[in-house]
């Protein structure tokens, strides 16, 4: 399997064929949507690997559906399909953070190598959001630690590495990081 999509596009037999194509290249269609907001509830629902689709849509277009998509985190990447190649189109694509960006009519030929790079480029973007926020948790409980070695100086007269001995102490007897110690004598001032 390739990977989950939900295709959503208010043309009932341009869907037909864009399952159709993705079927055959190994995919597995999780949803179909006529529209934005059931677009986002299919993703709400199935967390898929790539949304594919149309940018004009009843109800909430698809560069607006997009936008709430990644904010929201619902899906690994979105892929707007039109028959708009206007430069303003391209730059609210971009805006609401598509990965890709195909203009009908669509075939094999520029629908699926856009697909295949867009979710290869997607895990490797959410692999690079996931190690930013582990060192963002990493410097914070660096911080933590710091202020909390400060106040137990202070206090109890120790040196630097006793302060911190004295943490990592706590924290290997109660079995939490240093950090969730360290917030928690900086709490307690």
């Amino acid at each position: 399997m390739k990977g989950r999509v939900v295709i959503a596009d208010d043309e009932p037999i341009t869907r037909m064929d864009i399952v159709e194509m993705l079927l055959e290249e190994g995919y597995d269609i999780v949803g179909e949507a006529s529209d934005g907001f059931d677009a986002i509830e299919l993703c709400k629902k199935h967390k898929p690997d790539l949304v594919l689709m149309d940018v004009k849509m009843p109800l909430l277009n698809g560069l607006k559906a997009a936008e709430v998509i990644n904010q929201d985190e619902l899906a690994a990447c979105v892929v707007l399909v039109t028959a708009y190649s206007g430069r303003e189109f391209v730059e609210e694509a971009k805006k609401a953070g598509a990965m890709g960006y195909v203009v009908k009519p669509i075939n094999e030929k520029n629908l699926l190598p856009t697909l295949e790079v867009a979710v290869s480029k997607s895990k490797e973007f959410n692999e690079m959001k996931s190690q930013v926020k582990k060192a963002q948790v990493q410097l914070e409980d660096r911080k933590q630690i710091e202020r909390a070695k400060g106040i137990l100086m202070k206090k109890e007269m120790l040196s630097e590495e006793e302060a911190y001995n004295q943490i990592r102490k706590l924290s290997m007897s109660k079995r939490c990081s240093m950090g969730e110690i360290a917030k928690i004598i900086t709490m307690n001032q």
